[in-house]
Order: C-alpha cells, then sequence, then structure tokens
C-alpha cells in the first residue's frame, strides 16, 4: 500500500489530501458505506478482522457513531494505511483489534484527526492490538498527522506508537515502512505518542540512548534492502516528482538499499501548490524518468509494459534478484484520494475520490462525504472475489486493464482517452455541482445531501457503463495480435524495433534470413 499526504498550504485551493492503495493480491475491490446509528446502552460492537474475517471479540459500542464512506467520515476526517510489520518479536499480539477496525471506529468516533489519534491510542490501551506495525496517514480539512504503530508481542495488551503533524506547507508519505524516527518529547501541539513508547524499548533492551534520541524507525522497525528499495523508493519517486528542484537524488543511495546511507526525511516542501488532479497522477507512478523506470528494463516486454508478476523477488543460480515495487501496480483492490475543506460544509466539502483495480487505468469517481448510499456496481455485496461478475465495477475494470496488458504501450492511450474524458469531466463541473449543493444546502442540508448523493451514484453508474463499452472496444480493436486504423481496417504493426535489437542480440543469426 501506498500513502501520500498533502496540507492545506501545500494545495492549490487549502484542500487537504490524502491518498491510499490498498494493495493485495485478494482484495475485492469495493466501496462501503456506514450509516450514522444511535445504540441503546449495553450494545457491543462485534470485532472481524477485516483481512482474514476471524471473529476477535467484541467491544462496548458508543451511544452514537459517524457516517463512514469508504474510509472518510461525515465530519471530513479520512484514514489511510500501509503495513510494515516491524520487529518479529511485537507482531505477535495478544488483543482484539486490528488495524481495520481500528480505522473505522475511529472514523465512526472522532470528529477531528487529532480526536482519531486519541481514540485509537486509548481503544489500544483498552482492548489491544491485533496485527502488525502499521503507518496510519489521519487527516481533517485543517491538520494532517502520520501515525507510526506497534504492537508489544506476547504477554502484553497494547501497543507503542507516535503521531506527528505535518507542517503546513508540506507533504509526507508512506509505503510499508515507518517513517518517524526522533520527534520532540513536549510539543502536543504537533506531536502526540502512547506514554511508553521509549520505556518500553529500555525494559525489552532494544533503546538505551537519551529520550530524545530515540528513533521510533530505528528501534521497532529498522529497514533492511527490501524496506528500502521496496518501500522507501516509492516515498523517494513522490518527493522527487513534487520537488524536481530539490535535490532528491542526494538519497538515491538509501532507496538503492544501503540502510547506512542519508535517509529520507519525513515530509518536504513541494515547488508549487498541489491539485487533486496531481493526486491522480502522482497514485499512477511507475518511476518514469529514473533508474527505476518499470517501463524500460526487459521485464516490460515489447509493449514496455509497467507491471511485473510476483513473486517480488527470485533466485538464479543461488543469487537473488527482485522485481521494482511502483505506487502503481496490478495487485490494487481500490485506491482513493480524500479531499478535505475546512470553507464547506462538511457533506459538500469532504470528497472521496475512488476507484478500483490499478491506480493507472482507474477512475476516480467524486463520492461526497454526505451520501447516503452507493451505486450498485461498486456497492459492497454486488460481487465478490471467487468469481467474475459482470455487475461489478472491480471486476470490469480488471477485465479492462488485464486485456491490456497484453499491448500495454497501445491500448493504455486509449484507455486514458477514456480516463481524461470521464476525470476532466467531473473536474469540469465539480464547482457548478458544489454550488448548485450549497444552495439547496442553506434551504436544508438534506436537500444538498440527496442531491450529492444522486449525482455521485449516477456518475459512478456511468463510469460503470462506459467502461463496459471500452471493453469491447479493446478487444475488437486488438484481436489476435492485431490493430484496427481508425477506419476500423485491420492492420498488422511490428513489434518496436529495440525488442527486435533484443532478439537479435539474444539468437544472433538464429532467426537470419539468407539468401
Amino acid at each position: 500500500c501506498t500513502n501520500f499526504l498533502v496540507t492545506p498550504g501545500a494545495s492549490v485551493d487549502g484542500s487537504s489530501f490524502i491518498s491510499y492503495s490498498a494493495d493485495s493480491h485478494e482484495l475485492y475491490g469495493e466501496l462501503n458505506y456506514l450509516p450514522a446509528m444511535d445504540f441503546p446502552e449495553g450494545a457491543f460492537y462485534e470485532v472481524i478482522e477485516v483481512d482474514t474475517k476471524k471473529y476477535l471479540g467484541r467491544i462496548p459500542q458508543v451511544k452514537h457513531t459517524f457516517a463512514v464512506v469508504g474510509l472518510m467520515n461525515e465530519h471530513q476526517v479520512s484514514i489511510g494505511e500501509t503495513t510494515y510489520g516491524g520487529r518479529k518479536e511485537c507482531q505477535e499480539t495478544e488483543g482484539i483489534l486490528d488495524y481495520g477496525n481500528l480505522m473505522i471506529l475511529a472514523l465512526q468516533r472522532a470528529k477531528t484527526a487529532r480526536e482519531a489519534i486519541l481514540v485509537m491510542g486509548e481503544l489500544l490501551d483498552n482492548y489491544g492490538y491485533a496485527s502488525e506495525g502499521e503507518t496510519f496517514s489521519i487527516a481533517d480539512p485543517k491538520e494532517v498527522w502520520i501515525m507510526d504503530l506497534i504492537g508489544k508481542g506476547k504477554g502484553e495488551k497494547g501497543a507503542v506508537w507516535v503521531a506527528l503533524k505535518v507542517p503546513d506547507g508540506y507533504v509526507s508519505a508512506h509505503a510499508n515502512q515507518a517513517r518517524i524516527r526522533q520527534f520532540p518529547l513536549k510539543d502536543p501541539e504537533n506531536c502526540l505518542y502512547s506514554k511508553d513508547v521509549i520505556s518500553f524499548a529500555r525494559e525489552k533492551g532494544w533503546f538505551k540512548g537519551k529520550d530524545e534520541e530515540f528513533s521510533f524507525v530505528d528501534t521497532y522497525a529498522p529497514p533492511d534492502f527490501e524496506a528500502l528499495r521496496f518501500c522507501e523508493a516509492r516515498v523517494w519517486s513522490f518527493f522527487k516528482r513534487v520537488a524536481p528542484s530539490q535535490d532528491m537524488d542526494q538519497y538515491l543511495e538509501y532507496v538503492r538499499g544501503n540502510k547506512n546511507a542519508k535517509p529520507l526525511p519525513p515530509w518536504i516542501k513541494p515547488d508549487k501548490k498541489i491539485s487533486v488532479q496531481d493526486m491522480f497522477s502522482y497514485m499512477r507512478d511507475h518511476f518514469e524518468g529514473t533508474e527505476f523506470d518499470l517501463t524500460k528494463d526487459i521485464g516490460a516486454g515489447p509493449f514496455h509494459l509497467p507491471y511485473r508478476w510476483r513473486p517480488l523477488t527470485w533466485e538464479i543460480d543461488g543469487k537473488k534478484y527482485l522485481n521494482e515495487r511502483a505506487t502503481s501496480t496490478q495487485q490494487t483492490g481500490y485506491s482513493f484520494i480524500s479531499q478535505m475543506r475546512k470553507w464547506l460544509p462538511n457533506p459538500i466539502g469532504g470528497i472521496f475520490w475512488f476507484g478500483v483495480d490499478d491506480s493507472n487505468s482507474t477512475v476516480y469517481i467524486p463520492f461526497y462525504a454526505g451520501i447516503k448510499e452507493v451505486a450498485k456496481p461498486y456497492r459492497v455485496g454486488t460481487c465478490n472475489f471467487s468469481s467474475f461478475c459482470w455487475d461489478s465495477a472491480f471486476w470490469v475494470f480488471n477485465f479492462v486493464a488485464n486485456w491490456a496488458y497484453s499491448r500495454y504501450e497501445d491500448m493504455i492511450k486509449d484507455i486514458k482517452i477514456v480516463q481524461w474524458e470521464l476525470e476532466g469531466k467531473f473536474l469540469a463541473n465539480q464547482k457548478n455541482v458544489e454550488e448548485i449543493a450549497l444552495k439547496l444546502y442553506k434551504d436544508s442540508p438534506q436537500f444538498a445531501i440527496d442531491y450529492l448523493t444522486k449525482y455521485s451514484n449516477k456518475e459512478a453508474e456511468e463510469v460503470f457503463q462506459r467502461w463496459k463499452k471500452l471493453g469491447e472496444f479493446l478487444i475488437w480493436k486488438y484481436l489476435d495480435g492485431n490493430v484496427r486504423d481508425s477506419q476500423g481496417k485491420v492492420t498488422h504493426p511490428p513489434y518496436p524495433e529495440d525488442w527486435y535489437r533484443r532478439i537479435i542480440k539474444e539468437t544472433g543469426d538464429k532467426f537470419l534470413i539468407k539468401e
């Protein structure tokens, strides 16, 4: 998984942004909606682990919970995560709250990002943690936080954690590796942490220095070669794109896998203000223009496919090798960019830009924070991961993407045309849609909510139907390795010249036509 964090002062219009790609080879992409609810005294919340569906236990329910769309609540608080694992001794936990339920509970109970962090900490103290080490992005319209957290291992119930507020005007990122090293010990405005985050490490013999020298990363999640190359490299690529004037190459040795090299900073100031459209682009990164560019090596095949099938590492003649791991990857179940705006009422100000499957070939649809239901193709329960289903946006987007893998360099151009057409329309219409919603909101908030629910779901249904048509078009155009031209005539374009040269280099005169 990959998260990018943008503070209000770093965005074009003062929005907060966090992005999240939920990457798993067995994750079905769908959009969850939880309505606001009231509960009687004595009610319980049943904890079903998000990844395994295993029953973990139950905790007392609060009297009132807030509505949640995906991973954004009705107060525009949103949360993302990436798993880093961390110390093996800390991974065997004995609590009952996994990371997925921890996020949902925080969203159902918190009105601000800061409050969400405190809710998470209190829940973990009371009921314990049941997952590996996680980094969380936690944001609201005013503040953006990054939080590193890990369990305490066998015989210990809670978790240790630290959360830093990203300075306004800056951006941050995390990608399956803990990011927080030293942190201020007496600055509660900008730093929150569990009371035993340092003392617990001392008890275990993992840290012996002064408190102000303590590093969460180096103590609880010291990076190895793979953590740097597969994880920190994605952060580096994002930083390099948002701040091209800054010398990001000073960190190249680090992201190449040298843990003793100069590490990446926790955040940087971007060269220019960032828009939601920029966020779409950053989520579609394959290291283009860098030495890790997935479109350039032989693994990309003749049509420069920027994806590599698993396993991520492989061994030949006793030596271990790797495939690069970029932000945009084939195993994404869903991804989102949450947009939070303090100058608008919450139902209008929060937008959960949601897409299923590969971020490079998805379409980000605006689901507003105040909506009351989700369009059927994206709705939980419409279909599932166990079999292909034409009623599911996840399966239709996978159908298009997987067909495109066969001739990617050509087909992605056709996909991008439709992607830009749809996303461009959403962005062009956004101002008008929200002006209408604001007028309705002044008469009655419910009028605005009904309008935005209808709008979001209508657009989602249109995307779904348009993507079906796109799949049909691509099958017709690229049938059997041929390509139809603009007039529909079948043509037989050759492989790219660089691929023919690789064949000659590999085979010599084997395929040479002799006089």
